[in-house]
């Protein structure tokens, strides 16, 4: 399998899962406002929709968005618990989850990225997102990871946006259990393996 990524981008979400799984795989950085893979290969060929991650199978098959890239990776690797049995109760929470990551938090920082110039626009957006927060807050009291006693696919993502908060300034002490959820989950050695082959970990 070949991941196309961007570093510290929500293509390091599949680049952990890929990592928990031990499943060999490829990495290929992408420049994304050049379009163009590292080798210099035109990425818009690759994947039409010019973004990352794209994950491609051995076979050829090109699958694309983060929050499906990971379900593909975890079925892969059953015996590593990185998502639910289908028709569980927790796998339909884990997608829960991924849903709500992508719409109501990767969303709004991108579009913080995208329209930050805009005046008025980084302040709603990053009240949107601490709102947001407050509630996986909520939801992690007394828990350790999103869904059930082990870390699942719905963790990766949920690191990955929460990685994104030091660039606007948003202080996760403030939530002290999402400060310690992300704590925790950047201290797995996937993680750590991960955010050191993006460059990630400053050492």
């Amino acid at each position: 399998m070949k991941l196309y990524y961007s570093p510290a981008a929500c293509s390091l979400s599949p680049h952990i899962v890929l990592r928990e799984t031990g499943l060999p795989f490829e990495l290929v950085q992408v420049n994304i406002p050049q379009q163009q893979t590292a080798s210099g290969a035109d990425y818009r060929a690759i994947n039409p929709k010019g973004q990352v991650p794209a994950l491609q199978r051995d076979d050829g098959e090109l699958i694309a968005e983060g929050p499906v890239i990971v379900q593909y990776i975890a079925e892969q690797a059953p015996d590593k618990k990185l998502l639910p049995p289908a028709g569980s109760v927790e796998r339909y929470r884990t997608q829960e989850w991924l849903n709500f990551i992508c719409s109501e938090l990767h969303k709004n920082f991108g579009l913080i990225f995208k329209y930050q110039s805009v005046a008025g626009m980084k302040d709603v957006l990053t009240e949107a997102i601490v709102q947001r927060l407050e509630l996986v807050e909520k939801h992690l009291q007394g828990r350790e990871y999103l869904v059930g006693d082990s870390f699942t696919v719905a963790d990766a993502y949920l690191f990955t946006v929460l990685s994104w908060c030091k660039f606007l300034g948003i202080d996760l002490e403030r939530l002290p259990e999402v400060s310690a959820f992300n704590a925790r989950v950047g201290a797995r050695p996937a993680v750590r393996e991960a955010l050191r082959a993006e460059g990630l970990l400053g050492e």
